[in-house]
């Protein structure tokens, strides 16, 4: 399973993601994809979010059992600790 959240996406994001999975809430995106199939819809993302944000979670053979990506402008970063992926807050002057 996966699942896909939005920001200030561009409605031809918002349409492609439409086409693969199902938007159960405005700008949430949830499907259920082979790793091939995650990795062509997230290229998609990155390819079209122009100033909006995105998150991707899905399951994942980690000890927090889901791994996830971000992309764009947004203050939450992801940081390894000690193998677990942690998300830090950015001060907001750094959002620039």
């Amino acid at each position: 399973m996966m699942v896909i959240v939005l920001n200030d996406a561009p409605p031809r994001l918002r349409g492609r993601l439409a086409a693969w999975l199902l938007e159960v809430r405005a700008g949430v995106y949830v499907g259920n994809y082979s790793a091939r199939t995650r990795e062509m819809i997230w290229e998609q993302v990155e390819a079209y979010i122009d100033r909006g944000d995105a998150v991707m979670t899905w399951r994942a053979p980690t000890d927090q059992g889901f791994d996830f990506r971000t992309v764009g402008r947004n203050r939450r970063m992801p940081r390894d600790f000690d193998g677990l992926t942690l998300v830090r807050f950015a001060p907001v002057s750094d959002r620039k």
